[in-house]
């Protein structure tokens, strides 16, 4: 049998924690769109705990998407959509509404056009009030939270310029720009942050 499933290492440890956060953001019943689910390992851990909320997975990568159906006939839950192919700089994003929004891992690998494109989309998509779900490391201040956060970044600048830890201050710059209020922000294990902005309701 060949196993499309991709692994990544930090799933297993971070997943958990999230889990926690979205039980108390996410809504009971409605459509939660993942921005970029990567090997798909979270939706399918997710989707379980939500049994009347659909949860549809995406990522512009091919690779990514095969990943991700392997991993929802794995889980075997039937309120999991298949993955779709988006591209958060690509508009109009192939789906309309959307009643939360989570995006784990991806601000700081991929360029900053990416973030600004995020809100964007999610301004369009999201009704007024509804959760996104941020996760990752983040500056705070200008400044590194830890020595590993600090190194992680470096890291990641080195494999590809535009990439790196964002400043949480920038980040929510952007958000009120696009028309979301100040963000919720939770201490998770390994130096991350859950933050999660809403919608303004008198976004347009």
């Amino acid at each position: 049998m060949n196993d499309k499933r991709l692994f990544a290492s930090s799933t297993a440890r971070n997943r958990g924690p999230i889990l926690d956060v979205l039980r108390e953001i996410l809504p009971t019943t409605g459509l939660a769109l993942e921005i970029a689910s990567g090997a798909g390992e979270h939706v399918a851990y997710f989707a379980a705990d939500f049994p009347h909320v659909t949860f549809c997975p995406s990522d512009p990568s091919a690779e990514a998407r095969e990943s991700i159906a392997a991993w929802i006939a794995a889980a075997g839950v039937a309120n999991i959509r298949a993955p779709l192919a988006l591209d958060v700089e690509r508009f109009p994003w192939p789906i309309g509404a959307a009643d939360a929004m989570i995006c784990i891992n991806m601000i700081h690998i991929s360029p900053w056009r990416a973030t600004e494109a995020l809100f964007e989309g999610a301004r369009g998509t999201l009704p007024e009030n509804a959760p996104l779900y941020l996760y990752g490391p983040y500056r705070r201040g200008g400044a590194h939270t830890a020595p590993s956060n600090a190194e992680f970044d470096a890291s990641l600048r080195a494999r590809n310029a535009v990439w790196g830890v964002r400043d949480l201050d920038e980040v929510a710059e952007v958000a009120r720009g696009k028309g979301f209020g100040d963000p919720q922000v939770v201490e998770m294990p390994a130096n991350n942050l859950s933050v999660i902005f809403r919608r303004n309701p008198e976004a347009a």
